[in-house]
């Protein structure tokens, strides 16, 4: 399907290369970015054993008992920090929600930024004291990982390096950990009923590390889905809304989903962690000028970041 371009980038390129590999690997995202929305990435900070320890948390953690996870469940924090159980989450304009349950990592303000009264305080896991530890170092590699995404994108687009710099130092960025549960009984599963409905990302970027089975899928321009798969050492990368929005559409946050898997395997668990890259609440999304002329009028309306966070979470039905 010649219009998918989904290329494997070497992180490496951007953060020790020469000049000239630093301007093809921003060019080759860029291009990407502007095309499907999606990248792979190789060298991008984390090692196969911190991968693999972080599953081997995260399933530990989906294995405890429902009434002990429920006891991290806090509803008036819109799922953004602790555990969110089954039956809560769903993609915008869906009729049943996801076949998920969910625990979320924010940011750990160490720096007394004052941007840390904002953000609710992380919850830990006391039966699992090296799930917060890895939680929390996984979390910090990726957005760190994400920064430098986001100054090869910056260059890309015409803008100083440093661009978002600030804009996402101390950001509202989240670590999920996903748990696509097994289902015992396909034939009671609703028609509708996937593990994640086609949706698009809220946020800046979406760095995902490699799940534990296939599944995930974008939405071509010919309107097919198409299966992304990643090399295991690997991470995916993807455009979300709010990028899109402050570029005017020049960078696209395309559809995915998460399909269920073939009948014979429905019993079985899929597992994800995807970092979702979010500014600062008071990050101005208005669409650059540099993004505007004749043939692409202004599509946005100005809104902040955190103004678009609180009209999608609504929208997902994790915010009333």
């Amino acid at each position: 399907m010649s219009e998918i371009n989904i290329p494997r980038l070497d992180l490496k390129d951007y953060v020790n290369g020469t000049a000239e590999r630093k301007k093809k690997f921003s060019d080759d995202l860029g291009r990407a970015f502007t095309e499907t929305g999606f990248v792979t990435i190789a060298n991008h900070g984390m090692t196969q054993a911190l991968m693999d320890e972080l599953y081997a948390e995260v399933k530990k953690f989906f294995s405890l008992p429902e009434e002990l996870k429920r006891k991290y469940e806090k509803p008036e924090l819109a799922g953004q920090r602790g555990y969110t159980a089954k039956g809560k989450e769903k993609a915008k304009d869906a009729k049943v929600p996801d076949l998920k349950e969910f625990w979320q990592r924010g940011q750990t303000v160490t720096d007394g930024d004052p941007v840390k009264e904002q953000y609710p305080d992380n919850i830990e896991v006391e039966e699992l004291p090296r799930f917060n530890e890895v939680t929390l170092e996984v979390y910090q590699r990726l957005e760190k990982a994400g920064r430098y995404l986001l100054k090869a994108i910056s260059v890309f687009l015409g803008l100083d390096e440093s661009y978002f710099e600030d804009k996402v130092h101390n950001g509202n960025s989240i670590l999920r950990a996903i748990h696509y549960f097994p289902i015992d009984d396909p034939d009671a599963l609703s028609p509708d009923a996937v593990r994640a409905g086609a949706h698009e990302d809220i946020n800046l970027i979406t760095l995902l590390i490699g799940a534990s089975a296939d599944g995930l899928e974008v939405l071509t321009r010919n309107g097919d889905w198409y299966p992304v798969k990643a090399q295991v050492e690997d991470i995916v990368v993807n455009v979300g809304d709010m990028l899109q929005r402050l570029t005017n559409n020049k960078l696209k946050s395309t559809t995915h989903r998460v399909v269920n898997p073939p009948r014979e395997q429905m019993k079985t668990s899929r597992y994800s962690v995807p970092f979702f890259l979010h500014p600062k609440l008071n990050m101005d999304l208005t669409c650059l000028e540099i993004c505007i002329d004749e043939n692409h009028p202004k599509a946005y309306s100005d809104m902040t970041a955190g103004e678009y966070l609180d009209e999608r979470l609504r929208e997902i039905g994790l915010k009333m």
